[in-house]
C-alpha cells in the first residue's frame, strides 16, 4: 500500500503553507504576542479568520453538496499541521468541526469555540459556544496567544464513566487527531529551528552542530517528529480510536520534548522573550490538556491491549 502524499495533497499543503506564511509569518506572530497582555489575553484577527474561511480551511471536510471542499481527514490533518507550524491562534478545531452545524462557521464569518474538559479556549472572542459554560472563570494561560476559561468542577465532570464516554464521541476523537496534527507541525518547526541554529551558531571557532551532544539532540528531535508523522498520517487514514490515541501520545511527546530540546540547542538565547522557541513550548503544553491527552490515550491503549490478551 502506498502511503505517500498524492499530488493534490502536496499542492494543498503547499497552498496552505504559503497562505499562512504570507499572512501569519514571524512578524505577525510577534505582533499578536505584543497585542496580548502576556497572560493569554490574546486578540483574534477577524480578517485573517475570514481569509481562512474563504480559502476553505474550515470547510475542508464539509461535503461539496453542503458548500464545502469535500476532502477527508488526511487533508484536514495536513492543514492543521501547517497551522501548528506557525502557531496560528484561535479556536481552529472547534470552528472546523462546527462547519456543518453552525451557520457562518465554514466561511469564517463566525468564530466557534467548545467546552473541552474543564477548559474553554477563546471564550470571550467566540460568537458561538458549544457546551455549557455556566460559571466559567478566566484562567491565566501559559500561552500568551490562547486565552482560557476554567469551568467549575461538577459531579458529572468528575465521573470517570462519563469522561470515558465523552472521549469516545466523534468530535472528541477528531479534536484529538487534529490536536495531534498541530503538535506535529509545531514539533517539525522546532526541529528545523534547532538544526538551523546548530548550523549557524559558532563556539570555539566552529558551528555548535559539530559537537556530539548537540548532534544527539537534533537527531532525537528528527526521530520523534518522523515517528509522530507516520502515526498521525496513519490515524487520519484509518480514523481508528486506538490509532488516534497512539498518534496523539507520540505527537504530544514530539512537540513538548522537541521544544525543550530546541531550547537546549539555543542555550540561554532560547529562554529569552525575543525567541520563538518558548512560544512553541507553551502552546505544546497547553494542547496536552485538551481531550484525548496523555491519561485518556494511555487508558485507551491499555484497554485495547487488555482486550487483545483476554
Amino acid at each position: 500500500m502506498d502511503f505517500r502524499l498524492t499530488d493534490d495533497q502536496r499542492a494543498l499543503r503547499q497552498g496552505i503553507r504559503e497562505l499562512l506564511e504570507g499572512r501569519f509569518g514571524r512578524e505577525a506572530l510577534r505582533a499578536a504576542v505584543d497585542r496580548g497582555d502576556g497572560k493569554g489575553g490574546g486578540v483574534l484577527d477577524r480578517e485573517l479568520w475570514r481569509e481562512l474561511g474563504a480559502a476553505g480551511f474550515f470547510a475542508l471536510c464539509l461535503p461539496e453538496a453542503d458548500g464545502g471542499v469535500g476532502q477527508g481527514l488526511p487533508e484536514a490533518v495536513l492543514a492543521f499541521e501547517e497551522a501548528g507550524r506557525v502557531l496560528l491562534p484561535g479556536p481552529l478545531i472547534a470552528t472546523h468541526l462546527a462547519a456543518g452545524a453552525v451557520a457562518g462557521a465554514a466561511t469564517g464569518e463566525v468564530v466557534v469555540t467548545a467546552v473541552d474538559g474543564g477548559l474553554v479556549e477563546w471564550l470571550d472572542e467566540a460568537d458561538v459556544v458549544r457546551g455549557d459554560t455556566t460559571g466559567a472563570e478566566p484562567l491565566a494561560s501559559v500561552d500568551p496567544l490562547t486565552p482560557l476559561h476554567r469551568l467549575p468542577a461538577s459531579p458529572t465532570a468528575r465521573s470517570e464513566g462519563d469522561a470515558l464516554r465523552a472521549a469516545r464521541t466523534a468530535d472528541a476523537l477528531l479534536t484529538s487527531l487534529l490536536t495531534a496534527a498541530e503538535q506535529l507541525g509545531s514539533a517539525s518547526r522546532t526541529c528545523e529551528t534547532a538544526v538551523q541554529h546548530a548550523r549557524t551558531r559558532e563556539q570555539f571557532g566552529q558551528p555548535i552542530g559539530a559537537f556530539q551532544a548537540v548532534q544527539h539532540l537534533c537527531a532525537g528531535l528528527l526521530v520523534r517528529v518522523e515517528v509522530a508523522r507516520a502515526a498521525v498520517y496513519a490515524a487520519s487514514v484509518t480514523a481508528d480510536p486506538v490509532d488516534i490515541a497512539a498518534a496523539r501520545l507520540l505527537a504530544d511527546e514530539a512537540a513538548v520534548r522537541g521544544a525543550r530540546d530546541c531550547l537546549q540547542v539555543h542555550g540561554g538565547m532560547g529562554f529569552t522573550w525575543e525567541s520563538d522557541v518558548h512560544l512553541h513550548l507553551k502552546r505544546a503544553w497547553l494542547r496536552t490538556h485538551r481531550a484525548g491527552g496523555i491519561t485518556q490515550g494511555e487508558e485507551r491503549l491499555a484497554e485495547d491491549l487488555s482486550a487483545g490478551t483476554a
